[in-house]
Order: structure tokens, then sequence, then C-alpha cells
């Protein structure tokens, strides 16, 4: 159990798409838990590799009775669930966590072809934030352009990042999935959580 919580997320409703960097899904879990336990409506998304592949980590049908178990609420997997996000205007805050290289450079170019992708799209056509929490092995090669075109992009707002392991892998950046719930109150108020990078701690 952590011990700060945030008031501010009572009542918030929060899609939270889950995508394909497998190996943080446990991370993934325990921050959903904890804006559960903030009071968020959370609505769980999976995208295509989430929501099918089994894994080392985690088998698909696990995870989403898991997803299910948590937040009370059904699981989306297909495009025509999420496209009724934007619409309907379901949610306040989308989160997409974690938010990989394939999926940030799908992002940056405006590609629909998961569920995962289509609730961003949808949901950013009320006006509303969206937070993004990279992890990627290629985050200073191929997708730095793509994390710079998102970062220049309205409404859309990062959980802060940084280097996991500048010596074996000196490209990767992860975002600090702890810092989640702090992310997603700032966002539902137009801002940016500061520091947007941090340090990696060796």
């Amino acid at each position: 159990m952590k011990e700060k919580y945030f008031e501010e997320l009572i009542g918030l409703k929060v899609g939270v798409a889950v995508t394909g960097s497998f190996c943080t899904i446990r991370e993934v879990l325990q921050e959903i838990e904890s804006l559960v336990e903030s009071g968020a409506d959370v609505y769980p998304i999976l995208s295509f590799s989430t929501g099918n592949m089994d894994t080392r980590f985690i088998g698909a049908e696990e995870l989403k009775c898991r997803l299910k178990e948590i937040t009370g609420n059904n699981v989306i997997t297909t495009i025509q669930e999420a496209e009724p996000i934007g619409p309907k205007k379901l949610l306040d805050v989308m989160v997409v966590m974690p938010c990989t290289g394939n999926t940030m450079a799908k992002l940056a170019n405006s590609v629909v072809d998961s569920p995962a992708l289509m609730a961003v799209k949808s949901h950013l056509r009320n006006n509303r934030p969206v937070v993004l929490a990279v992890s990627t092995n290629d985050g200073l090669m191929g997708s730095a352009v793509n994390i710079g075109k998102m970062l220049a992009r309205k409404n859309i707002y990062f959980v802060p990042f940084g280097q996991d392991d500048c010596i074996n892998k000196p490209f990767s950046l992860v975002a600090d999935f702890t810092k989640i719930c702090e992310t997603v109150k700032e966002a539902a108020e137009g801002k940016q959580l500061q520091p947007l990078l941090i340090k990696e701690d060796k």
C-alpha cells in the first residue's frame, strides 16, 4: 500500500490503455490499483498484442481477468468498443501505460490500428488530456523524434521519464510509473508534472 493518494482523483473517469511493453506489466497493474484506491473510475483498454499474446510475464486471459477484478469495469479489446469514448465523452483523462516506441510512433503520425490508439484518438476529439508513460529501448534513437513530436502536441502530458540503465541500455527510456497518479492529477488540471526528466538512480 502506498502512503500518498490524491483526493483530486475521486470520481475522475480515467482510461488506461495498456500496450506491449510486457516487462512492465507488474508495475502497470500496481499503478492501476493505485488509481482505483485514489478514487478514480478506471476503464482498461488493451492493444491487440496485450489482449491476445501470452508472455512469460502474464497470459492474455489472466491480464483481462486481473484488470476487470481491479477496476470493476469491462476490458475494451476492440476498435469498435474504443470508438465511442470520444462521441460519448466517457473519460476525463486517458493514460497510455506503458507507451511503447511502436505506439509512440503511431500516435505521432496519427495511425489508428488498435483499440489503444483508437481510444486516444477518440478521446482527443474532446480537447481532453492524454498522459503517456513512455517505455522503449530506443527512446534516444529512432523513437526520439516521435517523443519530440508528442512533447509539442496540445493536450499531451508525459509521466516523468529517464534512462533506466545507461550503461547496458544507453538508448532506453522509461517512465517513473510511481508518478502515474500525480501526473494524472496535474494533467486533469492542464499542467505537466515537473520535473519532466528524471535522473537514473544508481
